[in-house]
């Protein structure tokens, strides 16, 4: 390594030392797609930037995940067998580090491009759930299994149509997992340190959509969203604190849940939103509001497909059946205002919302990155660049699905081809 690059890799580490945010978990620390760093940039210099680095991978819907100075990534691998893989690379490098694979034939999986859920890393170490219910915990550091199970033979899964795709729910001394699995096994709690089961229910069918843990007066209320309700579950029993029944068509539930204030608020592609008050200590819960269209193309409110919307000063902002951006009210889900320029309008055209202060950073399926402000007043495009070409895998007409993941003053991404770095330091 010549004495450039090395000036260059340890300005960039002490960079990161001494003012780091990772994003060890699917859309951030705590889930809510936040992203509270300063010192980047708030505008774009040129229309494609280039990234740092790049790394070759496989295909695949999840999203990239940051910690510890390491970027984990799932995978498929169709030659010479069908495996999934868990990749680990060097943040500042882009080295690869490790890589783990297994076997994994996809069965009555729609949509077959490669694994969906994000790896969480909690206490150096890494914890992945495949497309048919392969969960491995596996040492961060090295790639090394510490336990796994298989979930689809153990818990007999019936099978959502798009597989298992929710990411795992790290909590206190437990990962909880939405799998669909029969006898009262559509949720289950795990030992983290074990993978030992500590409790399991509902007989739902499981949706796509991560949990989420929310908290109030001390009380920790796990909020799951699957095919048949949206249920508040006690963490450490799994029993369930309240539940509302919902059917969604197909089992769209993929959007997280969005905590604003003492509000959950759920979109879904066919079957509309809800929006569910909170009790005193998040252990109740009624229903505010509940509104759905004629169809996919009549919609009302917000049809939601993997965009999960975000919420500001009392109003919900999310991308519709079609592409359509949209500000509701939150207190009637009465319609604002839409737009149709920052995605092309396409059937379950989608945009990743990250917040940064009062802009709203976006991330569409054409693979451009759009800094903007949202308001009841309309939708404000500040700057918008592209970061990464799209790829047909996933949808023959080339869309970038995946979230990406926002740490340390840079964006990583993927599409079924490569893993990118993209530098956002704002320029002295």
């Amino acid at each position: 390594m010549n004495s450039k690059l090395i000036f260059t890799a340890l300005f960039f580490f002490t960079v990161i030392a001494s003012n780091s945010q990772d994003w060890p978990d699917w859309r951030g620390v705590n889930r809510d797609g936040t992203w509270t760093e300063t010192g980047i940039v708030e505008k774009f210099d040129e229309n494609i930037l280039t990234p740092r680095w790049s790394a070759p991978i496989g295909s695949g819907y999840s999203g990239p995940t940051v910690a510890n100075g390491k970027v984990y990534i799932t995978d498929l691998q169709r030659k010479p067998v069908q495996t999934e893989g868990i990749l680990c690379f060097d943040e500042i490098t882009g080295e690869k580090l490790w890589e783990f694979r297994y076997p994994c034939e996809y069965v009555n999986v729609g949509y077959p491009a490669g694994p969906r859920a994000s790896v969480v890393i909690s206490d150096n170490k890494a914890y992945s759930l495949g497309t048919m219910g392969n969960l491995f915990c596996v040492n961060a550091k090295t790639g090394n299994v510490l336990w796994q199970r298989d979930l689809n033979k153990e818990y007999e899964i019936r099978m959502p149509i798009w597989g298992i795709s929710a990411t795992p729910l790290i909590t206190g001394n437990k990962i909880i997992l939405q799998i669909s699995g029969s006898n009262s096994a559509c949720v289950i709690a795990l030992d983290k340190n074990t993978g030992k089961e500590i409790w399991r229910n509902l007989d739902d069918i499981a949706g796509y959509s991560a949990p989420i843990i929310i908290e109030k007066n001390g009380k920790k209320v796990v909020v799951v969203w699957t095919e048949d309700s949206l249920s508040g579950l006690n963490p450490e029993t799994g029993h369930v604190y309240w539940r509302f029944p919902w059917k969604t068509g197909f089992g769209m539930s993929i959007a997280t849940p969005v905590l604003f204030k003492d509000y959950i608020f759920v979109s879904a592609f066919y079957s509309g939103s809800l929006l569910v008050k909170l009790g005193n200590d998040y252990t109740s819960a009624g229903i505010v509001w509940q509104r759905v269209g004629e169809s996919e193309r009549k919609t009302d409110a917000l049809h939601c497909v993997m965009n999960t919307p975000v919420i500001i000063d009392n109003f919900i902002y999310g991308v519709d059946s079609y592409g359509e951006l949209r500000c509701l009210e939150l207190a009637t889900g009465d319609r604002v205002w839409e737009d149709l320029t920052a995605v092309n309008k396409n059937r379950w055209a989608n945009i990743h919302f990250i917040q940064n202060g009062n802009k709203t950073w976006m991330f569409n399926e054409h693979g451009e990155l759009i800094i903007s402000e949202l308001s009841p007043k309309g939708f404000k495009e500040i700057s918008r660049t592209k970061i990464i070409e799209p790829t047909m895998e996933q949808l023959p007409r080339g869309v970038t699905w995946s979230h990406p993941a926002f740490a340390n003053k840079h964006v990583f991404i993927r599409n079924d081809k490569e893993l990118v770095c993209i530098d956002l330091t704002k320029k002295q």
